[in-house]
């Protein structure tokens, strides 16, 4: 009989689920399903009902179990992957309260800086916590409906995060884990407990709506007898503690050992590595997060990446493989048009108020192969913005190990390898949280029955680059993109008090 293990990645577009043979690593059964934001909110606001993560999750792990032609004793363990900063709020019955506001949301800006003020500033508060306090984390949010539902706040009994929610419904239980906790910017990222100051900023009382913190190595629980039968799997079904999405990425890609660095170009942007120590950024540019492994994951997210090239694309009626041929077209760097790709905000660098910006058009590069391949090279800028910071602070790469939508592009993985000045991989399992998840379900497992192992002996024996998809940086090209990253800077930088006035225009 086949030993098999489920990894769910739940994200803002869709979920995807994963059946891996927990003796190989293989996957033999996949499924997702998608599904939208909640339409017509305010400006700045981004939500979704934490019962659609749940019901596609169900439909999805049973539509992958029946791929992977999987018996109920055959299943022994889930692992939970899910979108960071989300807030859940549930009332006492562990009902939702109200739709999860979003990491992609912005309408806290106000809600940060009187959380950073009565924390005595941003370095108090770094100093505090580890981190800045942003608008894309959970307690800007946490205060946000205390100030403008009432009624709701009065009904929170328990904050959790998405995947906490998945983890919730699987087992019953309400617990968070380091990694995930570490995004609320209510964790101290040093000691691993709740910030009593930051609490106390928000709600003296909030202490006791936070759920009880468990490491990366321990189960969530089992799953509950109700949620056993829905899924036709057993109860003895162990669930891992789980952990954010970008925390599973680094499991899912092998990024569980100092030197190597994960680039995630999906909606959003990240690029993380794996530490044994905390990274602290006096500037609180670089997220101070805890991984999903009991040590740390210093982190730079940005808000837009696919969601720009997608924009392109579909404006101009393109299909994947059209938009590729038509920006390979355009040389690198596109004689100087540039993208400041700011569409939804910015997190790094933190640019709430920003706008997207396509800087240098004129005759030559009004075209729609320029547009194109800028829009590409404009969310990479973006990221190795971050990147240039990572190593300021001491993480500097050896491999980058690529991931999600952008990934797949054979063009887009020579634009980073340009830009990052970095041999740039992918993996041959491409859904890397999916698989972190499975991956970390196996370790508690095994760790449960009593073996000792660590999760780099899991990620060294199972996870596997395809060398076929190398991509190794061009000099030329390196060139071109140094002098393209100082312009995006300078622009981003001279631009920031235009993108405040232009929000206030748009909010009148």
């Amino acid at each position: 009989m086949r030993t098999l293990v489920i990894g769910i990645d739940s994200g803002t577009q869709s979920t995807k689920v994963l059946v891996v043979d927990a003796r190989n690593g293989s996957v033999l059964g996949t499924a997702s399903q998608s599904y939208d934001l909640i339409q017509g909110l305010p400006h700045g606001a981004k939500e979704q009902h934490p019962h659609t993560w749940r019901d596609a999750t169900a439909k999805s792990i049973k539509v992958a179990l029946k791929a992977a032609k999987a018996t109920a004793a055959e299943v022994k363990a889930i692992g939970v992957s899910g979108q960071q900063h989300g807030f859940v709020p549930l009332d006492k019955s562990g009902e939702v309260v109200r739709p999860a506001k979003l990491w992609c949301d912005t309408s806290t800006i106000a809600e940060c800086e009187e959380i950073t003020a009565k924390n005595g500033g941003l370095k108090s508060t770094i100093r505090a916590i580890g981190n800045a306090v942003l608008p894309g984390f959970t307690a800007p949010k946490i205060l946000w409906l205390k100030k403008h539902e009432p009624k709701n706040y009065n009904r929170l009994a328990t904050v959790l995060l998405p995947h906490d929610y998945l983890n919730f419904w699987l087992t019953g239980g309400k617990v968070m884990e380091y990694g995930d906790a570490s995004g609320t910017a209510l964790l101290d990222v040093k000691t691993r407990k709740w910030s009593d100051k930051v609490l106390c900023a928000i709600d003296p009382a909030l202490a006791g709506k936070l759920p009880r913190l468990i490491s990366s190595d321990c189960p969530a629980g089992y799953l509950s007898g109700t949620t056993a039968k829905s899924l036709g799997l057993s109860t003895d079904v162990l669930v891992s503690a789980g952990g954010g999405d970008n925390m599973m990425g680094a499991i899912g890609t092998g990024n569980t050992r100092d030197g190597v660095i994960t680039a995630s170009f999906g909606t959003s942007g990240t690029i993380y590595a794996c530490s044994e120590k905390p990274v602290i950024d006096p500037q609180g540019e670089i997220a101070a997060f805890c991984d999903s492994t009991n040590r740390w994951l210093p982190l730079l997210c940005t808000m837009n990446v696919t969601v720009a090239t997608e924009m392109v694309r579909q404006d101009f009626g393109w299909s994947h493989e059209k938009f590729a041929a038509e920006a390979a077209k355009a040389p690198a760097g596109c004689n100087g048009l540039m993208l400041l790709p700011y569409l939804e905000g910015e997190r790094t660098p933190n640019v709430a108020s920003g706008t997207g910006v396509y800087f240098g058009v004129n005759t030559r590069t009004f075209t729609a192969q320029a547009f194109a391949r800028a829009a590409m090279e404009g969310v990479t800028l973006g990221m190795n913005y971050g990147l240039q910071r990572l190593a300021q602070l001491g993480v500097k790469p050896r491999q980058i190990r690529a991931t999600g939508g952008g990934a797949k592009s054979k063009l887009w993985r020579r634009i980073m390898a340009d830009i990052f000045n970095a041999e740039v991989v992918t993996l041959k399992v491409s859904e890397g949280a999916a698989y972190g998840a499975a991956l970390q379900s196996l370790w508690c497992w095994r760790r449960d029955a009593g073996e000792q192992i660590s999760i780099s002996d899991i990620t060294d024996q199972f996870v596997q680059v395809n060398h076929s998809e190398t991509a190794l940086p061009k000099d030329a090209n390196v060139a071109v993109y140094q002098e393209l990253q100082e312009l995006q800077n300078d622009v981003s930088k001279s631009l920031r008090g235009a993108f405040d006035k232009h929000r206030q225009f748009v909010l009148r």
